[in-house]
């Protein structure tokens, strides 16, 4: 019997020469881009808006920041969940798995704070260095964001939201696992956040579940490959047109470890379902909600058991 091809994700060019609103191929991109977001939840963008050499310094400072003491990562701590270190000797974390997070990335003060506590001395290459890489993916983040606007016809809504957004970034180390131990170095889920963009080294292990329930791995990283990934916030803006993809690493590469940096986007305030996305086909099924809400919602032990974070939130009851 034949085996089927196992599936892959769409690949979609966001290089920034072919980025020219109001062209034909604007307009294409965008309907593409739309399309994966409402079937897989994610996609592959192909952008060279982050220099070779600024990837390489990324995962070099990342690489030096987990070699720190953990009693000192262990100092990035924050009062919104999941913002700050997660990781070793913590409760229902996989072993194989330590993360950080910047928040407020995109600024100098956020990027500082952050280092003065990771390095009191002082470390101005780390802050420089992730800087301009936040703020160049947040271009990216951006692109996505206003294209899916567009293509629903609620550009008019772009800024308002754009002016509320707040990036974290967060760092990512999944070593590899030891002679029998378990592989998963992180367990599905989906992202609290309005779109995530992940980019990571060359050792594979993220996996996104199709909806037949299906696993697709992500076995190509390049330099230049960025994985573009709907939150639980843009599938309730939406009114359930995007798809918040559920996604997990697992490790299966040797003892090499994998290193990813993370840009998640959060919105301060309220965010509105637009009027013009509910109608007789799309009902309308979440009402305005609080962004960090959501967050804190899923940090309870009723939104961790939700079968959507989304909809346990903020999903209006139907009689």
């Amino acid at each position: 019997m034949r085996s089927l091809p196992i599936p892959n994700l769409p690949v979609i060019d966001l290089s920034k020469e072919n980025l020219n609103p109001g062209t034909g191929s604007w307009l294409s991109t965008c309907r593409n881009v739309t399309q994966a977001l409402e079937e897989y939840g994610c996609f592959v963008a192909v952008y060279d808006g982050v220099a070779l050499e600024l990837h390489d310094e990324v995962f070099s400072a990342v690489e030096k920041l987990f070699d720190l003491p953990l009693e000192i990562k262990k100092k990035n701590t924050s009062e919104k969940p999941y913002f700050g270190y997660v990781g070793r000797h913590q409760p229902f974390i996989p072993p194989l798995y330590e993360g950080l997070g910047i928040d407020c990335a995109n600024t100098l003060e956020g990027t500082q704070n952050f280092s003065n506590i990771m390095w009191p001395q002082g470390n101005d290459s780390f802050c420089k260095t992730v800087l301009s890489y936040t703020k160049q993916v947040s271009e990216l983040e951006q692109t996505v964001k206003q294209m899916v606007f567009e293509s629903y016809g609620v550009e008019k809504y772009y800024e308002s939201l754009n002016e509320k957004s707040t990036y974290l970034l967060r760092m990512m180390k999944y070593r590899g696992p030891e002679k029998n131990e378990n592989n998963v170095g992180c367990e599905s889920h989906t992202d609290k956040s309005f779109i995530t963009i992940l980019h990571q080294n060359e050792v594979n292990g993220l996996e996104i579940k199709a909806k037949d329930g299906s696993w697709i791995g992500f076995d190509d990283p390049t330099p230049s490959s960025f994985i573009v990934m709907a939150g639980d916030a843009f599938l309730a803006w939406s009114n359930g047109r995007i798809h918040s993809a559920v996604h997990r690493v697992v490790m299966n590469g040797g003892s090499k470890a994998r290193y990813s940096v993370g840009v998640f986007t959060y919105n301060e305030g309220i965010i509105h379902v637009p009027e013009e996305l509910a109608d007789d086909e799309y009902p309308l099924q979440f009402k305005s909600f609080d962004h960090f809400g959501l967050l804190h919602y899923y940090a309870t032990e009723e939104g961790s058991k939700a079968d959507s974070t989304a909809k346990g939130y903020c999903a209006i009851s139907n009689p």
